[in-house]
């Protein structure tokens, strides 16, 4: 059936055509809004409900890992039963896990929550990039959908700090999630009149055992990652990532021989494509990562309020939505390699500017250096975005777009996983060897798991002793912080390098007529 009915009139197609690019950029908006949201309430959550280092990053990217692992499959699943019907159903399993998160009374019902919300995430985003390239057949008028859809999901994740600062000037943590509840309803009531039903008409079998595999695959090598960030290279992290690798490849294997795959693992023969797949990772993964560390460090070090926090976070956000928007004009004039690749080594340079900060904190530093990862971040997805979609015949365009929001949700998942643990271990190590000797047990248990957990038992201490601990713990978390920046400036660096060889030729012209 036709994906968007044509009226008559061309300057009323249009208008129906932009309301149908707002009604899809609704749901990509909160879903990276929610990514990041949490990042400001970290320390009050920490003090209600009192996670471990483990439980903490749990609670902050399980959302984003089980949508990651979860997106191709429930993609399939919109292709079947109808990419609106899905959406629909997204935003009701969304509400309802939003209300459980909001009020859970400790942290394992908070990550069982914030999973069920990454389930719900999974239904609600597989139409939105399949629907653009169905509704905006033009391709300059494409890109520039891509665009704004592109400065939603990266602008999102710069606004999820401040929004989240706001409402805990306000009140409780809990109150982050109940955001999403007035979106789902207002979704519920739009989305029936903007967005059109669509479907694949020939769709083939539903591949449970493909489904089962990516998942366990991504939950497999996060954990692992995580375990390594807690434990070092000990024998159950080696395990896990083990596992997670060979999950990987019996899946791609699977794929390869089945006539309806759940990922076309063919597409990944395009070197554009599967360069613009592992650039759009490191892109995000740049984003989320600073965003971990950033609303504790304003907060916990610098003894900020949580909407100050926020405000910190705006350069980030707004420099990912100017540099999103910026693109159309920016490419018509360099080669998409050169974009994503200057795209991301200004990100790498972002992060090798926070590297300077110190536990008194430079409002200039900071904000020129999110200024420069929000803008090279918002370049280069917004590009990475059109080369997957267009390098794709038009009847992949279903199973490319599934691909690129996977890469989007893995980035970010990755981003805190990846980037978390390493901090964590780091911060953990420098608090062991500051601490004297005679410390109590308990104190040092809480010391080396979280920041707030060792500012909870800074209050236990006398006053004597307290203020040498707060200040010794402070500087093993900036210390932390500012190498793990270093480390996150290198990988970003070194994607910026291969996205600019190898889609050093690639222009807009070659993925439009693709």
């Amino acid at each position: 059936m036709p994906v968007l009915d044509v009226p008559q009139n061309q300057q009323q197609r249009g208008l129906r055509q932009w309301w149908a690019l707002a009604a899809l950029t609704f749901p990509v908006l909160l879903m990276s809004i929610d990514l990041t949201v949490l990042s400001t309430a970290v320390p009050s959550l920490s003090e209600d409900l009192a996670p471990t280092a483990t439980q903490l990053l749990w609670i902050i990217d399980v959302y984003g890992v089980f949508m990651a692992g979860l997106l191709v499959t429930m993609g399939s699943l919109g292709d079947r039963i109808g990419r609106r019907r899905l959406l629909m159903i997204g935003a009701l399993a969304f509400g309802g896990a939003s209300a459980l998160a909001a009020f859970a009374w400790n942290a394992e019902v908070l990550i069982a929550a914030r999973a069920l919300l990454g389930l719900g995430g999974a239904t609600l985003m597989p139409s939105t990039l399949s629907l653009i390239r169905a509704v905006f057949t033009d391709p300059a008028q494409r890109r520039r959908a891509i665009a704004v859809w592109a400065a939603s999901f990266a602008g999102g994740a710069g606004l999820g700090p401040i929004v989240g600062g706001l409402l805990l000037e306000h009140f409780w943590w809990g109150s982050v999630f109940l955001i999403n509840l007035p979106v789902m309803v207002l979704l519920l009531v739009l989305g029936p009149r903007l967005l059109p039903e669509s479907k694949d008409p020939n769709p083939g079998p539903f591949d449970i055992a493909s489904a089962l595999l990516l998942t366990a695959a991504v939950l497999a090598l996060i954990f692992g990652i995580k375990e390594i960030g807690k434990h070092g290279w000990a024998p159950a992290s080696l395990t896990l990532l083990l596992a997670g690798g060979l999950l990987t490849a019996l899946f791609a294997v699977r794929q390869s021989r089945l006539a309806h795959p759940l990922i076309d693992i063919k597409l990944f023969r395009s070197l554009p494509f599967t360069v613009a797949v592992l650039a759009n990772i490191a892109g995000v993964f740049a984003m989320t990562g600073v965003l971990y560390f950033f609303p504790q460090y304003v907060q916990l070090v610098l003894g900020h309020s949580p909407l100050e926090a926020g405000l910190w976070s705006l350069p980030l956000a707004a420099g990912a939505v100017l540099g999103a928007l910026a693109v159309p004009a920016v490419a018509r004039r360099l080669t998409v390699g050169r974009v994503i690749g200057i795209g991301l080594a200004a990100a790498a340079a972002g992060y090798l500017t926070l590297s300077m900060l110190g536990t008194g904190g430079v409002l200039s530093v900071a904000f020129t250096g999110g200024v420069l990862i929000g803008a090279g971040v918002g370049m280069a997805e917004t590009l990475t975005n059109d080369v997957i979609i267009g390098t794709a015949p038009a009847e992949k365009a279903g199973a490319a777009a599934g691909i690129s929001e996977t890469a989007y949700e893995l980035g970010g998942a990755l981003g805190t996983a990846v980037l978390g643990s390493i901090g964590t271990g780091l911060y953990r190590n420098q608090v062991l060897a500051g601490l004297p000797a005679h410390t109590p047990s308990a104190v040092t248990d809480a010391a080396t798991q979280t920041l707030g957990a060792a500012g909870q038992a800074a209050a236990h201490l006398p006053p004597e002793q307290a203020r040498p601990f707060l200040s010794l713990v402070n500087e093993a978390f900036v210390h932390a912080m500012t190498q793990t920046f270093t480390i996150a400036a290198l990988i970003v660096g070194a994607a910026a390098l291969a996205g600019f060889l190898a889609l050093r030729r690639h222009r807009h012209t070659a993925a439009d007529h693709h």
